[in-house]
């Protein structure tokens, strides 16, 4: 189920006194990226999130969960990958509470929930995003993708430039 799709949600229109909570359904869009020097978007380009609001003392603890599926070029075959990840990312905001206390998508009242769904999209990806953990990539030597050349697919060893000159006799000594 999406819900309210939102950028900046208004955290002060809750009216929530200290230790009182609401968890919401919103949506944010999650705009397409480069990774590893690859292009990759999510689909739909609208993520259902759950974004759970605690108020502290003078500030929100925050928790933002959401699945995403990305869809790119597989990193070992450049084959289209179809990758899920999933999302639970928690912000504390306190102010007068030092730096690890502030958090960078609150400003007064307003969460910027369209920056941390992207950067806690950023951070649970894996280092490579691959079609299929099995993925057997593209041959180094003639760039065939193995995983539709089979088990047969071979090259004969690569003759050293040392033996080259004897290459070159062969013919002769036939």
């Amino acid at each position: 189920m999406v819900g309210q799709q939102t950028d900046i949600f208004d955290l002060g229109r809750l009216m929530l006194h200290s230790g009182e909570g609401r968890r919401l359904e919103l949506s944010t869009g999650i705009d397409p990226f480069a990774f590893g020097g690859q292009d990759y978007r999510a689909d739909p380009s609208v993520a259902a999130l759950i974004l759970d609001v605690s108020r502290t003392t003078s500030g929100y603890s925050l928790r933002l969960r959401l699945d995403v599926r990305l869809q790119g070029p597989c990193v070992r075959c450049l084959g289209e990958a179809d990758h899920s990840v999933g999302i639970d990312a928690r912000e504390v905001d306190q102010p007068g509470g030092g730096e690890e206390m502030d958090s960078p998508y609150v400003h007064g009242d307003e969460l910027d929930v369209h920056a941390w769904a992207r950067d806690a999209l950023v951070l649970a990806l894996p280092a490579q995003i691959v079609c299929s953990k099995q993925c057997l990539g593209l041959c180094a030597e003639c760039g065939a993708n193995l995983n539709e050349a089979g088990a047969a697919h071979d090259h004969d060893p690569p003759v050293s430039s040392r033996w080259a000159v004897l290459d070159e006799l062969r013919p002769r000594l036939g």
